[in-house]
């Protein structure tokens, strides 16, 4: 099989990975290295140039001695097959980056003979790439549950980010599913990578010359759930990532709307696109506007409403805190209400050192007074005279176009 071939088939094995992500590190071009790294750097995006940077995502193989039943690549599915060298990894990511056709490589595997010899091969790739080619662009690894701690790190010495893929949210569910995975292998490398990412850390700040040595992961780790297979509410996969968030200081959890794989027990079912949407829309919550799990969940077998976003959800069931005053509210009380983002908070706090913001004022500063109105006053004045009841706020916040355009998507998937 030449090189086109396998690059087909492992290319489009590699679409249930989940790695549209930030660079997250910064690493200056050398002399005698090829590229660089930047912390903005974007998977599959656009730079403010109008360049589309990506990367090249691939598996090394798809031949794996796993029967995990919601990936498409177990070993019990009837697909073509096939296998990258590790030199051919290396020269493909370097040939396509001379093309300018990419920023940076993604490369994960199944896993092949056992996880330590998978993860030795993935190693050995990503050393021809760093010290043969010297290439100091970004390279996004998925570390291998199982594998032999020094491996482990070893590999973080290489990569910019690591993953690890819980891909189930609960352990049930995971011996029902990837019998051949458990919990312990998959949050060992977890612990490994956030404690090596601490003593790195230390090591900076304490010696200045430390940062001429080789990084630990210096982009940090990232995880990935599988969203519909199991019976898992989003209660319980938002509680699970923000207790990823706090234990493990992950970079991002990501979410996959499962795909029909043709496994045992499992839906059949378009994939869950809007449910995955909103799932990200929670997580930004979190991460970024000082929510917790409780707060977006009144019980642990709730799902997030599919008609609006968790932030207008949100606020119809807490409108006893509201309608916020604009002119007086705090920078996180401002974070809270629907329509007033980071940026238009921060530049309502900034705006009213000087003088009273009024509605004209707000639509100056982008905040989508379409959602905000129903939430806030203006030097005690109100946008409408709605009623403030969750009756008559509900559906104007209804979210129209979002729905429309996921029930197209469905609908092209079949």
């Amino acid at each position: 099989m030449d090189m086109m071939d396998k690059l087909k088939i492992l290319a489009d094995a590699a679409k249930y990975d989940v790695a549209c992500t930030s660079s997250g590190s910064n690493r200056a071009a050398k002399r005698g290295e090829l590229g660089h790294n930047v912390a903005c750097g974007i998977c599959h995006s656009f730079t403010a140039d109008g360049r589309c940077i990506s990367l090249l995502k691939i598996l090394l193989t798809n031949q794996c001695i796993y029967d995990c039943q919601y990936c498409g690549n177990r070993r019990s599915t009837d697909i073509p097959r096939a296998e990258f060298t590790p030199d051919e990894v290396a020269e493909l990511t370097i040939r396509f980056y001379q093309r300018n056709y990419i920023e940076g490589l993604f490369l994960s595997s199944a896993i092949v003979k056992n996880p330590d010899h998978t993860m030795e091969l993935l190693i050995n790739a990503l050393k021809i790439v760093r010290e043969k080619y010297r290439f100091n662009g970004y390279i996004h690894v998925k570390t291998i549950p199982g594998a032999d701690d020094a491996l482990v790190r070893q590999a973080a010495l290489l990569a910019d980010r690591l993953s690890v893929n819980i891909e189930l949210p609960s352990h049930e569910s995971l011996k029902v599913l990837a019998p051949d995975k458990t919990k312990q292998n998959i949050i060992a490398p977890m612990k490994i990578i956030r404690e090596g990412i601490a003593q790195a850390k230390n090591e900076l700040a304490l010696y200045r010359h430390a940062k001429n040595e080789p990084s630990f992961a210096p982009a940090g780790q990232s995880t990935q759930l599988i969203v519909g297979a199991t019976p898992e509410s989003d209660s319980k996969i938002v509680s699970l990532a923000e207790g990823l968030y706090g234990k493990f200081k992950l970079k991002r959890v990501f979410y996959s709307a499962y795909i029909p794989a043709g496994g045992k027990n499992l839906p059949t079912a378009d994939p869950p696109l809007l449910r995955e949407h909103r799932l990200y829309q929670a997580d930004w919550l979190l991460r970024f506007y000082n929510y917790t799990a409780s707060e977006l969940f009144s019980n642990p077998d709730e799902n997030l409403s599919l008609e609006m976003d968790p932030k207008c959800h949100w606020a119809v069931n807490n409108l006893h805190q509201f309608p916020v005053e604009i002119n007086k509210a705090d920078y996180l009380t401002l974070l809270r209400v629907p329509g007033i983002g980071q940026v238009s908070a921060q530049r309502i706090v900034a705006a009213r050192r000087v003088g009273k913001i009024d509605f004209d004022g707000l639509k100056k500063m982008r905040v989508v007074l379409r959602r905000a109105k129903f939430f806030i006053t203006c030097d005690g004045k109100t946008f409408d005279k709605l009623p403030l009841y969750p009756e008559t706020i509900a559906p104007r916040l209804r979210d129209n176009s979002q729905i429309a355009g996921y029930q197209q998507l469905s609908l092209s998937w079949q």
